[in-house]
C-alpha cells in the first residue's frame, strides 16, 4: 500500500515554510495572467500553424484550435480548483500527491518532466527558425550546418538560447516576470498587426472549402509510425483532411495552449494564491483562445493551404511575403524571436519548480531542492534544466519534440481532472477559493476529451512516451520510493 500512501495538504503547505527550501511570493495576479499569456503564444501559433493547415485541417484550422481550446478550458477548470485550494509548487504533480498516492504523483511529475523540459527546447528550436528568416540574405545569416538539427549538425541557434533563458532563470522569478511582461506586450503588438494587417490582404476564396473533403495519406505517409493511433487501434483507412483532419489537427495544435497550468506550478510563489492563480490559468486560456482563432483565419486566407509549405519553420512571415507585406514579415520574425524567448524561459521555470517539489518530498536528490541564498531560485535544478534543454534542442527537430509535449501534457490533464472529484470526495472540508462548477461533469468530459485527442497522435509518439514512463519506474522503484519522505518519516 506505499504505493498508494498520500501526502496530507497540510503537510505539502507546511513544507513551504522549510528555509532552504523557500520559495519567495513575488508574484501577483498579473503577473500569473501575463506569465499565462507569455507561455502560450509561441510556438503552437508562430510555427505550427502550416504545418497542420498544411497537412490536417486546412483552412478549418481555426476549428482545431477551438476544440483544442474546449478540451484546455475543461482542464483549466479542473487547475484552477486544485491550485486554490492547494497552492504549493508542482502543479499537477503535487496535486496527484494529495488525492491518487505516491505512485501516481511520481508518474504525472515524471511526465512533466517530459512536458516542460522538451517543450522549453522545441520553443528554442522555434525561435532559431525564426532567427534563421529574419537574417536570411544579410551578412548575418546562419549557415544551415550549424542552423539546423535535421539538416545540419546542430542547431546552434537553439542551444544558446536555452542557456541564456537558463541564466535569466537563476537570477529570479520576478526578474524574469518583469522580462516576460515586456515581451508579452511586444508579442500582443505583432499578433494585433497580424490581424489587423492580415484580414486587409486576406482572400475568401483560400477558404474554400472550408474543411477539404478527405483524402487518402500520401504514399510512404502511412504506416502505424506516421499515423494516429486510433486510426491502427479502430482500422480505419489512414486519411487526411475531412472532420478527422480537423481533430487530428486539434491533437497537434494543442501545443498551442499549453502554458495556463505552468501557473499552477507558480502557486507557492503567488502573493495570494487562492485568488490569484484561477485568475492567471483561466484569464490567459481566453485571451489567447480570441487570438488564435483569428491569427489561424489570417493565415490560411493569405495563402491557399495547398500551397503551405509544412516544413516551413516561419508559416506566418511567409504567408504575408507570399501577398507582397515583406515588412510585416519581418515584422512577425522579430516578434517571435523576442516571443519565443520567454515561452522557453517559461516552460523550463515550470519544469526547475515541478523537480523542486519532487526533490523537496525525496523523489530525487533532496540537493537538487536547495534556493539559492541570494535570488531565492532553486538555481541547482534549473542549471541541470538549463544545460539538458539546450542540448535536445541542438539535436531534435520541432515536430518530434512538439508531440512529446502533446502526449504529456494531455495525459497530465487527465490525472488532474479525476483528481479534483477524489479530492471533493475524500477532502469536503477543505476551504476551496474558486470550485468547478457541475465538477463531476465538467472532469468527466475533460478526461473523455484529452483521451480522445492523445489517441489522435502518432504511433511513434505513443512509443516514445511508453519508453519515458517505463524509464521513470525504474527511476522510482530504484530510488524515489524509498527515499521519499514519506517513508523516511514512516521508518523511523
Amino acid at each position: 500500500m506505499s504505493l498508494l500512501r498520500t501526502k496530507s495538504i497540510e503537510q505539502s503547505i507546511e513544507d513551504t515554510e522549510e528555509p532552504e527550501h523557500k520559495l519567495r511570493k513575488d508574484l501577483g495576479a498579473l503577473d500569473l495572467v501575463v506569465f499565462g499569456v507569455g507561455v502560450t503564444i509561441g510556438a503552437g501559433i508562430f510555427v505550427l500553424t502550416g504545418t497542420v493547415a498544411a497537412t490536417n485541417s486546412g483552412p478549418a484550422l481555426a476549428l482545431s484550435f477551438l476544440i483544442a481550446a474546449i478540451a484546455c478550458a475543461l482542464a483549466a477548470l479542473c487547475y484552477a480548483e486544485f491550485a486554490s485550494t492547494v497552492p504549493v509548487a508542482g502543479s499537477a504533480y503535487t496535486f496527484s500527491y494529495a488525492t491518487l498516492g505516491e505512485l501516481v504523483a511520481w508518474i504525472i511529475g515524471w511526465d512533466l518532466v517530459l512536458e516542460f523540459t522538451i517543450g522549453a527546447a522545441a520553443l528554442s528550436v522555434g525561435f532559431s527558425g525564426y532567427l534563421q528568416s529574419l537574417l536570411d540574405g544579410t551578412a548575418l545569416e546562419i549557415p544551415e550546418s550549424i542552423g539546423s538539427a535535421s539538416g545540419g549538425a546542430i542547431d546552434l541557434p537553439a542551444v544558446v538560447i536555452a542557456l541564456l533563458v537558463m541564466v535569466m532563470l537563476v537570477r529570479g522569478t520576478k526578474f524574469s516576470s518583469r522580462v516576460n511582461q515586456i515581451v508579452v506586450a511586444i508579442k500582443l503588438a505583432v499578433v494585433a498587426a497580424v490581424i489587423v494587417v492580415g484580414f486587409a490582404h486576406v482572400s475568401p476564396s483560400n477558404w474554400k472549402p472550408f474543411i477539404p473533403e478527405s483524402q487518402p495519406v500520401p504514399e510512404g505517409g502511412g504506416g502505424f509510425a506516421q499515423t494516429p493511433l486510433i486510426t491502427t487501434l479502430l482500422g480505419i483507412e489512414p486519411a487526411v483532411y475531412g472532420l478527422a483532419g480537423v481533430i487530428a489537427g486539434a491533437a497537434i495544435v494543442f501545443f498551442a495552449f499549453i502554458g495556463f497550468d505552468v501557473v499552477a506550478t507558480t502557486a507557492e510563489e503567488a502573493h495570494s494564491p487562492q485568488r490569484d492563480v484561477p485568475i492567471g490559468i483561466l484569464g490567459s486560456l481566453v485571451i489567447v483562445t480570441v487570438l488564435y482563432a483569428a491569427v489561424s483565419l489570417v493565415v490560411t486566407g493569405l495563402q491557399n493551404y495547398t500551397e503551405i509549405d509544412p516544413e516551413d519553420a516561419a508559416p506566418l512571415a511567409t504567408a504575408f511575403k507570399a501577398v507582397g507585406v515583406d515588412w510585416m514579415g519581418d515584422l512577425i520574425s522579430v516578434g517571435a524571436c523576442i516571443g519565443l524567448v520567454v515561452v522557453a524561459m517559461i516552460l523550463m521555470l515550470g519544469q526547475t519548480r515541478v523537480a523542486f517539489a519532487m526533490g523537496r518530498d525525496g523523489l530525487l536528490p533532496r540537493w537538487l531542492s536547495k534556493v539559492h541564498p541570494t535570488y531565492g531560485t532553486p538555481y541547482r535544478i534549473t542549471l541541470i534544466t538549463g544545460v539538458v534543454v539546450a542540448v535536445i534542442a541542438g539535436f531534435v527537430d520541432l515536430t518530434t519534440l512538439a508531440d512529446l509535449v502533446n502526449i504529456g501534457t494531455l495525459f497530465a490533464f487527465i490525472l488532474v481532472s479525476i483528481g479534483v472529484v477524489i479530492l471533493r470526495r475524500t477532502r469536503p472540508d477543505l476551504p476551496r477559493a474558486f470550485r468547478v462548477p457541475f465538477a463531476p461533469v465538467v472532469a468527466t468530459l475533460a478526461t473523455l476529451m484529452c483521451l480522445y485527442l492523445m489517441l489522435n497522435l502518432k504511433g511513434d509518439t505513443w512509443v516514445r512516451f511508453l519508453i519515458w514512463m517505463a524509464l521513470g519506474l525504474v527511476v522510482y522503484f530504484a530510488y524515489g520510493r524509498r527515499h521519499s519522505r514519506l517513508e523516511t518519516h514512516r521508518t523511523a
